[in-house]
């Protein structure tokens, strides 16, 4: 695969699948990190003298084209950033996105609408995509992947369009990739990892890959309450995976068996109820009352992980460990997000919440190693799954 900076091409109309799937309330962008992540590469191409047609989506639409999950927002904020008019139809295919891209001149950009607003860019039928992706071909002379995001997707974008181009891949797709590479490969020792979200299911595979690779492993968020309660402790209304808990159990043993230190909350910030106004009760994790839900990790419990983390000389984190959206359940995410950004070796964010939260926190990106863009891929990587958007770039 070469290098995107050794390829010449002047005067050629790229198309660039792109991660911008940002945040957006009521028409405002609340985190542009994805798209700030995007502009290396989309200023490479314009330096290098080509026309940009760009891809990308927005959220999970099910109901085909809608207002909520449009990019018009994020063609304007491109636009903003990149300091010239982006172009935007609104539309994905048909005569005028042809004509349109067609007719770009050197150093211009056209942004199609959502690309999952086509039932066939998701669709499970081969030759739904193909055809699909034969119409994007032809607005273009040469493909770059840099949407990580969606790497670990079979989509038209992503993994069908790149073998009907010449291809490579994006600055920001050859920087993930390098990244997960020192994670799995040979990371610097002691290796630890921070888990938090909601559900332990989503994180079931990255685990049970880790536990024969890393030192330490702290767990965090709504999925530690299905450990608490694999252990016999009473959870009240915390939210639980009954399914799951001798899954736990056997991972509890798993890590125990290979001298991973398994980091679980010793105190838990709890609150009757979902909501910002809850007000918060500290509490041991042997005491959480019956009728109170666990929301954050407790102090004592975020200095525990901390005090592991720094320790460490390569950090992967993936999931906030309380609901960092509320100010009174945020301090367990912070005092994480803190601890990374003193680690003397890499730390990695892992994309998507953890992402979003630390810059919510008043974190800047350059207090840590790296910002992962894709919370899902980057897992999937680390479970060593072959992700279908590397394997059509020929980086799997």
């Amino acid at each position: 695969m070469p290098e995107l900076s050794t390829i010449d091409l002047k005067g050629k109309r790229v198309f660039l699948r792109c991660d911008l799937n940002v945040p957006i309330k009521d028409g405002v962008i609340k985190d542009d990190g994805r798209i700030k992540a995007s502009l290396p590469t989309i200023q490479l191409l314009l330096n290098k003298g080509a026309s940009v047609v760009i891809a990308a989506h927005l959220g999970r639409p099910k109901n085909g084209p809608s207002t909520e999950f449009s990019l018009a927002p994020v063609a304007k904020r491109l636009g903003e950033l990149l300091k010239q008019d982006v172009k935007f139809l609104g539309e994905i295919t048909g005569d005028s996105v042809a004509e349109m891209a067609g007719s770009l001149k050197t150093g211009e950009i056209l942004l199609l609408e959502n690309i999952r607003f086509s039932s066939f860019e998701t669709s499970k039928e081969d030759v739904e995509r193909e055809n699909f992706a034969r119409e994007l071909a032809s607005y273009a002379d040469f493909y770059i992947g840099d949407g990580f995001g969606a790497v670990h997707r079979k989509h038209a974008s992503v993994f069908d369009l790149p073998g009907l181009l010449p291809h490579a891949a994006g600055s920001l797709i050859s920087a993930e990739v390098k990244v997960l590479k020192t994670l799995t490969d040979k990371p610097e020792r002691p290796y630890g990892v921070v888990l938090g979200g909601a559900k332990i299911s989503d994180k079931l595979a990255v685990i049970e890959n880790l536990l024969s690779k890393v030192d330490v492993l702290a767990i965090g968020g709504g999925m530690v309450f299905t450990f608490l309660k694999a252990q016999g402790k009473e959870i009240g209304t915390s939210i639980v995976e009954n399914e799951m808990l001798d899954v736990v159990k056997e991972l509890i043993q798993k890590a125990k068996d290979n001298g991973v230190q398994l980091l679980l909350p010793t105190d838990i910030v709890v609150a009757p109820s979902f909501s910002p106004d809850a007000v918060p009760t500290l509490v041991s994790v042997d005491q959480i009352p019956v009728d109170q839900m666990g929301l954050d990790i407790g102090p004592k419990s975020a200095e525990n992980f901390a005090s592991a983390i720094v320790k460490c000389k390569t950090v992967f984190w993936n999931g906030p460990m309380g609901v960092f959206e509320f100010p009174n359940f945020a301090a367990g995410t912070k005092v994480i997000a803190q601890a990374l950004t003193q680690v003397k070796g890499i730390s990695v964010v892992g994309g998507g919440d953890s992402a979003a939260a630390v810059r919510a926190l008043g974190f800047e990106d350059s207090q840590f190693g790296y910002i992962s863009t894709g919370g899902g891929a980057s897992l999937e990587y680390l479970e060593g799954k072959k992700l279908p958007g590397l394997i059509a770039l020929d980086l799997a």
